[in-house]
C-alpha cells in the first residue's frame, strides 16, 4: 500500500482554499493531501494507539463483519461502528457491504503528513 498523505491546515484556511478551487482560483496540486485535519491533536485522536491496534487487528485476522470484529476487539459495537466510519471518512478503512454484513478492509497502514506555519493555499491572500 502506498502511503496516505495527509495533511494539516486551519478550518479558516481550509474554507479559503475549498472556495478558491471551486471558483478556479487555485488549482490544487497533484500530489496534494486528499485527507485533510484541522489540528495535530484532531489527527492524534483518528490515528490514535488504540485505533491503530484496530486495523492492526483488522489486517492480522481479516474478519468478515463488524460482529466479528467486536467479538476480535473486545469493544462496544456502537463505538466501534463510530470508530470505522470515522476511519473511512479519512481514507484509512473501506466498508463493504457483503451478503447484508459490513465488512472492515484496511486501506492505509502508512501515513504522510505535511503540515507547516504557512501552510495552506499559496495564491490566496492571507
Amino acid at each position: 500500500m502506498k502511503p496516505l498523505k495527509v495533511g494539516i491546515m486551519s478550518f479558516p484556511d481550509y474554507q479559503k482554499r475549498t472556495i478558491a478551487i471551486a471558483s478556479g482560483k487555485y488549482r490544487r496540486p497533484k500530489d496534494d493531501p486528499k485527507v485533510w485535519f484541522e489540528s495535530i491533536k484532531s489527527m492524534a485522536q483518528v490515528l490514535s494507539s488504540e485505533n491503530q491496534a484496530l486495523l492492526k487487528l483488522i489486517l492480522d485476522n481479516n474478519p468478515r463483519s463488524l460482529t466479528e470484529l467486536q467479538r476480535l476487539s473486545n469493544r462496544n459495537k456502537a463505538n466501534l461502528s463510530r470508530t470505522l466510519k470515522k476511519l473511512e471518512q479519512c481514507g484509512v478503512v473501506e466498508l463493504t457491504k457483503e451478503k447484508g454484513r459490513l465488512v472492515p478492509t484496511v486501506k492505509a497502514t502508512d501515513f504522510r503528513v505535511e503540515f507547516g506555519l504557512n501552510y495552506s493555499c499559496p495564491s490566496l491572500p492571507n
